[in-house]
């Protein structure tokens, strides 16, 4: 099993805590991270948020190896930049913003934006008779 930190314990990274389909795969959300300190030392689905300034402590002691990234789109560089620093070897980046990392770390992006615009496009191919509704 992977062992996961997920970042962010918005509405998304609460989502993802109680998805029951990573830990089926061999994903196992060890610890969570928020910098909103009304968010540290709540508990959400049996793990206590700790403040990000504890990820690479809890890295290195939990044996971490990827990272969820569920913040805002102005915080996801700054995240990403903090799980660089402590040798993780992996990121699935699910803020709304394009991030880099360096080239040691493997990096994925899930853009649900740019998703349900494939999907509509594709929804508008196979049915032509459906207007397309601009919003």
């Amino acid at each position: 099993a992977w062992n996961v930190a997920l970042v962010g314990v918005g509405n998304l990274g609460r989502a993802l805590l109680q998805y029951r389909g990573l830990r089926e795969q061999g994903f196992e959300i060890v610890a969570i991270f928020d910098q909103d300190p009304e968010k540290v030392d709540v508990e959400f689905n049996g793990l206590v948020v700790q403040s990000t300034a504890d990820l690479a402590f809890a890295v290195e002691n939990l044996e971490i190896e990827l990272g969820l990234i569920c913040v805002p789109a102005e915080a996801a560089q700054d995240v990403a930049n903090a799980l660089a620093e402590t040798g993780i070897k992996g990121i699935l980046n699910f803020a709304p913003s394009i991030i880099s990392v360096p080239e040691r770390i493997s990096l994925c992006s899930v853009d649900l934006a740019l998703e349900l615009e494939q999907l509509s496009f594709q929804v508008i191919q196979k049915t032509p008779e459906v207007e397309h509704r601009a919003s």
